[in-house]
């Protein structure tokens, strides 16, 4: 079985354009690290009207996710990023995991 979970990010202003290059030529360790966790079908989208990044992944129910923040390419990718939004003292990215109100079967 699987799960999709779903959160909001904050994206600095003016850093659509860098954010989305970034991501076009992610870490192949930061994927494989994801892949390995458990993770498949992650999506992010943007809203330019708030800079509110919107992300929706699928996991596996036996996922190791919990341990990914942990890992040298997890950190390194964070450190990259967080000079294009918006991030904590350690540099992990703001997240408010959001509730599904509706799913249509």
């Amino acid at each position: 079985m699987s799960e999709r979970i779903a959160f909001r990010m904050n994206l600095n202003p003016g850093q659509a354009a860098e954010y989305e290059k970034r991501h076009d030529a992610v870490f192949p360790e930061l994927a494989k690290a994801l892949k390995d966790a458990g993770v498949s079908d992650y999506t992010i989208w943007h809203d330019p009207e708030t800079n509110h990044l919107f992300a929706i992944l699928t996991r596996t129910n036996d996922h190791t996710m919990d341990a990914l923040p942990d890992t040298e390419i997890c950190q390194r990718w964070w450190k990259f990023m967080a000079d294009v939004m918006e991030t904590d003292a350690n540099n992990v990215p703001t997240q408010v995991p959001l509730k599904r109100v509706f799913l249509l079967p």
